[in-house]
């Protein structure tokens, strides 16, 4: 999946699979999985860091995990975000953008807003650097748009919403994330722009959809309505690392079927002082 084949797909085929990851394994899995794109979010701070919000997270940060998940795939479109702050100034976005395509090796950056960041995008694209657009709840906004909420309800918020998602698409953005807005303004939004809209928590009329992975595999304390458990990966890991625990302590692991041998006579012949 290259950047070309992703903006090409509207109106074809099934839905577009997306999902976050931020480090080899998990990559892979996506990958086996069969996931359309991988983005490598400033989620990373809240998943996998151990931070409340996304704030924190720098462009460091994003780098050193988009480096990991690149090593490990090979067919899947790999994003990374552009953090908080890391494309306050045209300038600050194309310096930050060419390190997560040089040093992180990502095929494309993500940034968030509409109308206020839509000429970054446009330089960035300029520049021969790929953007995915983000418009609805913003999650580095999220201080300025009242916290974690569904944005769009009321007609003057939704023109805005609106408004950013042309302004991101006619800036050259590939596709466009929409997180958290009225199903039937994300359809709408869906259908008059002309790059794939990505919903999370938008509905089901998006090109294609993105979530946490952690939030999808149930090794994360979110409570968001718009993700579901697919599997209950915590449990399960805290009932293996349990028993792992169990057989330590009663000295029943390791067994001889994990122990080694060395050459016959060799301990015998030691000396210790």
């Amino acid at each position: 999946m290259t950047v070309a084949e992703f903006r090409e797909s509207k109106g074809c085929g099934p839905p577009l699979v997306c999902v976050t990851a931020y480090d080899a394994p998990f990559a892979q899995v996506a990958e086996c999985a069969g996931v359309d794109a991988i983005l490598v979010g400033d989620s990373v701070g809240r998943a996998v860091l151990g931070y409340t919000n996304e704030f924190p997270v720098t462009v460091s940060d994003i780098v050193h995990h988009t480096a990991a998940v690149t090593r490990a795939v090979n067919n899947t479109l790999v994003v990374a975000d552009l953090p908080y702050q890391s494309y306050a100034t045209p300038d600050d976005a194309l310096r930050n953008a060419a390190t997560l395509l040089q040093t992180g090796g990502a095929a494309a950056v993500k940034i968030e807003g509409g109308l206020a960041t839509a000429n970054i995008t446009k330089e960035l694209v300029n520049r021969g650097m790929p953007v995915m657009a983000h418009v609805g709840l913003t999650p580095q906004s999220a201080h300025v748009l009242g916290g974690y909420r569904v944005q769009g309800k009321g007609l003057s918020e939704a023109q805005e919403i609106v408004n950013g998602a042309q302004a991101q698409a006619n800036a050259g953005a590939f596709a466009i994330v929409l997180e958290m807005l009225p199903a039937k303004l994300a359809g709408a939004i869906t259908k008059h722009v002309t790059i794939p809209t990505i919903g999370i928590g938008a509905g089901v009329h998006c090109d294609g959809q993105i979530q946490v992975l952690h939030d999808l595999l149930g090794l994360s304390s979110s409570d968001f309505r718009h993700s579901h458990v697919f599997a209950e990966i915590a449990s399960i890991s805290e009932a293996a690392l349990s028993e792992y625990a169990q057989q330590v302590r009663s000295g029943d692991f390791p067994s001889l079927e994990q122990s080694f041998k060395g050459r016959r006579g060799t301990v015998k012949r030691l000396t210790f002082e």
